[in-house]
């Protein structure tokens, strides 16, 4: 039996990753979990949350997928993608996908990018419109500042064990990416253990890898990579 892990990112949800998830279970019949960490889902609590709680949740999520899988893969996006990393090197892990990781600290000054926006559909009057202002502003009013905190000392922690991993890696990330730097991909590439690693970029997509105008192309290449013959 296959197994797939799908880890979301920070502040975020399965919704990230959900075109991705729908398209495996429709080609597989694969045990696939996406578990919703501490604090994260449609609505966001993340005032009394710690980050090993992310890692312990997804920890746990792993070892449950262990028990009645023999082959296991994990996928993770953002935060989640370092998580994922996280599990790799210390689990075993039959392959790896990382998906606009978030290597480095969340690019706060990149992300300007998408307030620019916000502001030029203020000025067109298409403001409520807006997904990208929506979707950040919401944000901004319920994520309190302790918990970017967490994000930054969980990065500050996977990052150390990037060279212990030595599942063979696909590694995608969006070119119109304003949260994590597309040079970012390059770092992992570097960092990663793995003999067996692949970067891939989009041209066409932004944080929201797997929401975005490449999602379908991407979908069909992390399959692909995950059947293929190790």
């Amino acid at each position: 039996m296959i197994g797939c892990l799908i880890i979301h990112g920070y502040t975020g949800g399965p919704y990230e990753v959900e075109p991705l998830t729908k398209f495996l279970k429709e080609k597989t019949n694969w045990q696939i979990e996406v578990p919703v960490l501490s604090g994260h889902g449609p609505e966001l609590e993340l005032e009394n949350v710690h980050y090993d709680q992310w890692l312990e949740d997804a920890e746990n999520a792993l070892l449950s997928l262990k028990e009645t899988c023999d082959t296991v893969y994990v996928i993770g996006f953002s935060m989640g993608g370092m998580i994922a990393a996280y599990l790799a090197a210390n689990h075993q892990v039959d392959k790896l996908v990382l998906l606009a990781t978030a290597r480095k600290y969340l690019s706060f000054r990149h992300l300007s990018t998408y307030v620019r926006s916000g502001l030029r559909a203020g000025l067109k009057g298409e403001l409520k419109e807006s997904d990208m202002y929506k979707h950040y502003k919401y944000k901004f009013d319920v994520v309190p500042f302790t918990a970017n905190i967490e994000f930054m000392k969980l990065v500050n922690k996977t990052k150390a064990y990037l060279k212990d991993v030595k599942s063979p890696v696909f590694i995608a990330q969006g070119q119109k990416d304003a949260l994590v730097p597309s040079q970012t991909a390059y770092t992992l590439h570097d960092e990663l253990g793995s003999s067996d690693k692949e970067v891939v970029f989009f041209e066409r997509s932004n944080h929201l890898i797997c929401l975005g105008s490449d999602n379908n192309v991407l979908n069909r290449m992390i399959f692909r990579f995950l059947n293929e013959s190790q």
